[in-house]
């Protein structure tokens, strides 16, 4: 079965195709009709066309249409989940988790549609400003092109989709090729609303052709979620763009001292650090320890590690030209210097739950994403020492620290040079209503429905004079 592409709301049947393979087996999934050039311009010459219409649609409309998508996630929340399991591979439980939070994301964005409103500013502070108040708003800067990432093929595209939808811009969303159907499904519930023609394309192009939207100037936003050097090209490519950056990270966990639930510490490493193979931009990676309680959590957490199914707990790699490169990065560690404690080895598409202890300072298991399910331990003497092992990176997104004691988590607050720091937890927790965005090389703005309206839009102030106030 061939599903269609969709052009400024309308299904697109005819043109080329391609396939969608299981990166489980590599059997063929399903196929897609591949937008020809005709098909991308009608695409963004609709979203320009009706940006000021739907900028000046009234709140109750857009917020009825993202309330429509979220009962309809929630209502096919079975064939979602299957379709992302299809496509991306991920276990079952790790699918349904990412339709249950897309439910959630559409919900807030109904929400944050409603209460969307700008303030009120007195400018009578001064006496020249006598009787005159400001009244700021924020607008669409125009329409968006979301660009989104495999590895949350429903839930990262919901996080382009619905904050531009409560804005009033338009939106033309690229999955990614390898995983275009959750967006496609979901492109029947945005077809099923009242939003006008031209504010939403879900366009499953291939990568090489997305360079042309990026340049378009009809397109003033892009919001990115994906690889480092891609992320900063789009950004060098256009920097008169508003550009959005979520670019990963290899996010770091510190057990304190005083954390004294180890098994539960344990537990959460091993799952987080390995879920749906690992490819979660915060997902655990790095692992610092209190040097007094390493032994007892090394043992812990090997056994959390062991106990993990590929099947149903890990799932595979995106390819194996993927696995592959993890497996790699795992041997040249080891032949730095590390210890492999535990897994290592891979089948086909799948890597074994991964531990490494000792890794050289510079290997690639501690300096870049590994984006599989390894994970890499080591000892820290005190506070000091782990907050600077942490920050010994070129990215920032989230830390986790495992601690009781209020003052460890407020000095981790201020040390750790991170968009986020999740206490008595690992980095990859997310409510999807929060600010989620990095620093340094993990990206620029914020994810999150109020945040992303933010980054898509620009205050405009309007002075009232003559006023009793």
């Amino acid at each position: 079965m061939t599903t269609p592409a969709w052009v400024a709301g309308k299904p697109v049947s005819d043109g080329a195709t391609r396939d969608v393979t299981s990166p489980a087996d590599g059997s063929v999934v399903g196929s897609v009709v591949v937008p020809s050039d005709a098909d991308v311009e009608r695409a963004v010459a609709a979203a320009d066309a009706v940006a000021r219409e739907l900028r000046s649609t009234p709140a109750h409309v857009r917020a009825a249409a993202l309330d429509h998508v979220s009962a309809g996630i929630r209502a096919r929340a079975d064939e979602f989940a299957e379709t992302i399991v299809r496509e991306n591979g991920k276990p079952l439980k790790w699918a349904q988790g990412e339709t249950s939070r897309a439910v959630s994301t559409f919900r807030w964005a109904a929400e944050e549609a409603r209460r969307f409103s700008g303030e009120l500013q007195r400018l009578d502070t001064d006496p020249a400003a006598n009787g005159r108040l400001a009244v700021t708003r924020r607008v669409p800067y125009g329409p968006v092109l979301g660009i989104a990432p495999f590895n949350f093929p429903l839930n990262l595209v919901a996080h382009k989709v619905a904050p531009a939808i409560a804005v009033g811009a338009p939106i033309i969303l690229k999955p990614a090729p390898a995983t275009p159907l959750s967006s496609l499904l979901l492109a029947e519930l945005l077809a099923e609303t009242d939003l006008p023609e031209g504010a939403w394309s879900v366009l499953p192009l291939d990568n090489d052709a997305t360079a042309r939207l990026v340049q378009d100037p009809r397109l003033p936003v892009v919001s990115f979620t994906g690889s480092v050097p891609v992320g900063w090209g789009i950004r060098d490519a256009v920097p008169r763009k508003q550009v959005v950056l979520e670019l990963g990270g290899n996010a770091a966990v510190v057990v304190a001292a005083d954390y004294a639930d180890l098994d539960w510490a344990a537990q959460r490493v091993a799952v987080f650090g390995t879920y749906q193979g690992g490819q979660s931009c915060v997902g655990v990676q790095r692992v610092y320890v209190a040097r007094q309680v390493l032994d007892a959590f090394r043992t812990k957490l090997v056994a959390a590690l062991e106990g993990l199914s590929v099947a149903d707990d890990i799932g595979p790699l995106i390819d194996e030209r993927a696995a592959i490169r993890v497996v790699d990065w795992v041997q040249e560690a080891v032949a730095g210097g590390a210890t492999l404690v535990t897994g290592g080895s891979r089948t086909g598409t799948t890597v074994e739950a991964t531990l490494l202890e000792g890794a050289p300072a510079g290997s690639k298991v501690l300096a870049e994403e590994v984006f599989g399910p390894v994970l890499v331990l080591d000892a820290c003497d005190d506070l000091d020492e782990a907050f600077d092992k942490v920050n010994d990176s070129r990215f920032g997104l989230q830390a986790g620290v495992f601690t009781t004691d209020l003052q460890v988590a407020w000095k981790a607050f201020a040390a750790l040079e991170v968009g986020g720091v999740v206490i008595g937890d690992v980095p990859s927790y997310r409510a999807d209503q929060m600010p989620y965005g990095g620093v340094k090389d993990s990206g620029r703005g914020r994810e999150g429905l109020r945040s992303a309206m933010a980054d898509f839009t620009e205050e405009r102030v309007m002075v009232l004079t003559g006023l009793e106030l």
